[in-house]
């Protein structure tokens, strides 16, 4: 099971219209089961948000930081650390 922390959840529900039309979650506690359903991930780096992408198989091949980190699924938390979710 993962644990989301404040910031994460906060981050997920300002920014859920970046991967949603409509919003999936409307307080901490929603935000914090959606996010364990979708087994979404919390990473500290930008290298390992493209490490989390290369074993996904994910094709990233040519795409660079800034170009990865705009992918819809990539949430900045803000303190150095990545919120990937998978819609």
């Amino acid at each position: 099971m993962h644990e989301f922390d404040d910031a994460v959840l906060r981050c997920f529900l300002k920014n859920q219209s970046q991967l949603f039309p409509e919003d999936v979650a409307s307080n901490l506690e929603e935000a914090e089961a959606y996010l364990e359903e979708c087994m979404a991930v919390v990473v500290d780096s930008i290298s390992e948000v493209i490490e989390y992408f290369e074993d996904e198989g994910i094709d990233i091949a040519g795409q660079d930081e800034e170009e990865i980190l705009d992918a819809s699924e990539v949430f900045d938390v803000g303190d150095g650390r990545y919120l990937i979710v998978a819609g």
